[in-house]
């Protein structure tokens, strides 16, 4: 029994390696950098919220879902996921594989909830007030990062004053990731899905002064997400900071790229300066210390 229950366990994990793999190409070259357990850990949550985010973002309606069976498919998605942190099993594979890790690094409901509340924003709303925003990027975005940060640790204890300067960090870091890709996106948004997600922004009427405003509150973002970098373990050390200056540099490139441009380009970063990031990314890390700036 043991035997196949770890086996099941390693099958799930695997399914989940293979969303990662097809779907994220900076996120996945950054994720190659962790240490291999914690390599697992985020493979295993990035499975669980692409395959959440998929079904909003026109997978269900591309097999005839409207939006009242994409909310139940969500509703499901979250029951089957409390279900296996309860009790560590799930027939769903990437459920499964989510509570393989969430179990050992102590992921709960409070980080499920506002996440699986965000996918069903997409359902239900297609703009945003200030408060609505702030929530959908702490759902959609910040508690994936502290989801993360928790895989960081493998199980092992964190002091509460430490894992709450952490915690603002991971929060920070999400937040820059999301608003990246909705800027980098906002043509599509705005023309394939019917989303604005940027509040008081109308993306068709997008200004350099509001593209400048934007880009600078994500600069802070990545200003204190940066700064407790160097307090990871050494395992996560690398491979965060890479992601981090993958975002940096797209975030340098959205500031480059005049706003009008943005509706039909979306901007990227080439494989080769990539490359050159992540090596860099390895060395600041190898160089770094505990509470580095």
């Amino acid at each position: 029994m043991r035997d196949s229950s770890a086996r099941y366990d390693d099958v799930a994990q695997r399914a989940a390696a293979v969303v990662i793999g097809r779907y994220s190409t900076s996120f996945g070259a950054a994720s190659r950098l962790l240490a291999p357990p914690l390599r697992r850990h985020v493979r295993n949550i990035y499975a669980l919220v692409r395959v959440a985010d998929e079904a909003v973002d026109g997978v269900g309606a591309g097999h005839g879902l409207d939006d009242a069976a994409v909310l139940a498919a969500l509703d499901e998605l979250e029951a089957q996921t409390e279900a296996a942190l309860r009790s560590g099993y799930s027939a769903n594979v990437v459920v499964h594989a989510f509570a393989v890790t969430a179990r050992r690094t102590g992921i709960g409901p409070e980080l499920t909830r506002p996440f699986f509340a965000s996918m069903r924003t997409d359902a239900q709303r297609s703009e945003h007030d200030p408060t609505s925003f702030d929530a959908y990027v702490h759902g959609s975005a910040e508690v994936v990062g502290q989801m993360c940060l928790r895989a960081f640790f493998d199980g092992a204890p964190v002091q509460p004053v430490e894992l709450s300067v952490l915690d603002a960090g991971a929060r920070r870091l999400g937040a820059a990731f999301q608003k990246v890709n909705f800027l980098r996106d906002v043509g599509a948004d705005v023309q394939t899905l019917g989303r604005r997600y940027f509040p008081g922004v109308d993306p068709a009427q997008l200004t350099e002064t509001e593209k400048r405003r934007l880009v600078a509150d994500i600069d802070a973002d990545l200003a204190a997400a940066r700064a407790v970098i160097g307090r990871l373990p050494s395992g996560a050390r690398a491979a965060v900071l890479a992601a981090h200056d993958l975002f940096a540099e797209l975030n340098a490139r959205l500031r480059r790229t005049p706003a009008a441009d943005l509706l039909t380009t979306r901007v990227s970063v080439p494989t080769g300066r990539k490359a050159r990031i992540v090596a860099g990314a390895v060395l600041g890390a190898r160089r770094g210390g505990r509470g580095w700036a």
